[in-house]
């Protein structure tokens, strides 16, 4: 993947995993667009990246829960005249806690950022990439994809969604000259358990999100359909291979039952 001179896309690129996925592109000299809701933190990230790698730089604040903001960014980097080689679908939050007693309406919005989000930017700027031939999707799941999470089922579900989906359209996609990949982390060092509210939420040992987003690049330089960072993570998004579906749910369940 050569994405010198070229556009790569980050959204939730305001902290965490996202804003380090614009660092390490950028050093690439890779010109972005970056999306949050952000703008203030946008705008800061923004200079810096320029000052430093002497690349392009377009933010774009946006709340992508809003079911009429992919198109919209999607036609906001048409008017600029972008061409997006890399997209990297990374925005995405949790809720912990009993089902029926989390809010509705945060649960639907998790939907509408982790999934709904992920299949309309991916449909938006597919076809672009497929007339050139070129082009790369990097979906961030989580090692919550492996198996249902209680207490954080509807994160669960949507980063199971993410992980299929992105296994499919590799598939589709495999002699189109488009890449698919899925990054799939565990727990790591961002402001992910502040909104999530938590940090029971949390397993194992928190990665770095400049170790996480390395092992993504290096993986996909390796032509990975995905990758798990971190060998403890590996294993247990294993777990399900290995012990009955009752005992994998009783075993994460302990694990996240809130306190």
């Amino acid at each position: 993947m050569n994405i010198q001179g070229k556009w790569s896309l980050v959204t939730g690129a305001s902290s965490g995993i996202g804003e380090q996925f614009a660092i390490q592109l950028a050093k690439q000299g890779s010109h972005l667009v970056l999306v949050a809701r952000s703008k203030n933190k946008l705008d800061d990230l923004a200079a810096e990246l320029e000052r430093s790698y002497n690349i392009k730089v377009e933010v774009i604040a946006m709340d992508l829960t809003e079911a009429s903001a992919p198109r919209e960014l999607f036609q906001q980097c048409q008017l600029l005249k972008l061409e997006i080689e890399l997209l990297v679908n990374n925005a995405g939050f949790a809720t912990h806690g009993m089902f029926e007693q989390i809010s509705g309406q945060r649960q639907h919005e998790e939907i509408m950022l982790n999934v709904a989000a992920v299949v309309n930017m991916t449909h938006l700027f597919l076809p672009d990439m497929l007339r050139r031939s070129s082009g790369t999707v990097i979906n961030v799941s989580s090692t919550a994809g492996f198996q249902p999470l209680p207490y954080m089922a509807v994160y669960g579900a949507t980063k199971a969604f993410v992980l299929s989906f992105t296994d499919a359209l590799w598939w589709e996609n495999r002699d189109r000259g488009v890449q698919f990949f899925a990054l799939c982390p565990g727990s790591t060092d961002t402001d992910f358990f502040t909104v999530v509210g938590t940090d029971e939420a949390s397993v194992g040992k928190k990665a770095t999100p400049q170790q996480v987003v390395e092992t993504a690049l290096r993986s996909l330089a390796k032509k990975k359909i995905y990758t798990i960072p971190g060998s403890q993570n590996y294993l247990g998004a294993q777990l399900s291979r290995f012990v009955t579906r009752k005992l994998s749910l009783r075993i994460v369940g302990n694990m996240l039952r809130p306190k």
